[in-house]
């Protein structure tokens, strides 16, 4: 005759699961706060601002393009206010999408004029910024409801 053995679980095991859990949720939103502040602080700075000053490499990538100034101040505008606004919560889902828009277009114009050694940096930037896109999706729910009170 065979014997059929349950697995038994025990308060312990559970409390603990249920306390490795909460653990890792709290560690899961505390790195995705500190990416979304390391990119709205690159797209602040590092990105934004040399367009915004004109810095010499940035005007002369946006002449290179034929776009100039006015292209390279629009551009650097919608950097800098996408980088502040993946670091307001409640606009963070919809910044992050609007940057990762941003970067498939930034993507493709390397590909098609540039030609340059940085051809892949946009696709890489659009995978955090999915991510945040996704993570904060309640937060675009929340916009929402916000905006039509406001209606």
């Amino acid at each position: 005759m065979s014997e059929t053995t349950v697995p038994v679980t025990t308060l312990a095991s559970t409390s603990t699961s249920a306390s490795s859990l909460k653990t890792r949720g709290r560690g899961a939103r505390i790195s995705l706060g500190a990416l979304q502040i390391v990119l709205g602080l690159f797209y602040a700075f590092a990105s934004a601002l040399p367009k915004l000053i004109a810095h010499p490499s940035a005007a002369e990538a946006f002449d290179k393009l034929g776009w100039g100034s006015t292209g390279m101040y629009l551009i650097g505008a919608l950097e800098l206010a996408g980088g502040l606004a993946l670091l307001v919560p409640l606009l963070s889902s919809v910044a992050a999408v609007a940057l990762g828009g941003l970067m498939v277009g930034a993507f493709v114009v390397n590909v098609t004029v540039v030609h340059g050694p940085y051809v892949a940096t946009p696709l890489i930037l659009i995978l955090p910024l999915a991510l945040i896109a996704w993570a904060r999706r309640d937060r675009t729910t929340e916009l929402v409801r916000w905006v039509r009170r406001r209606v």
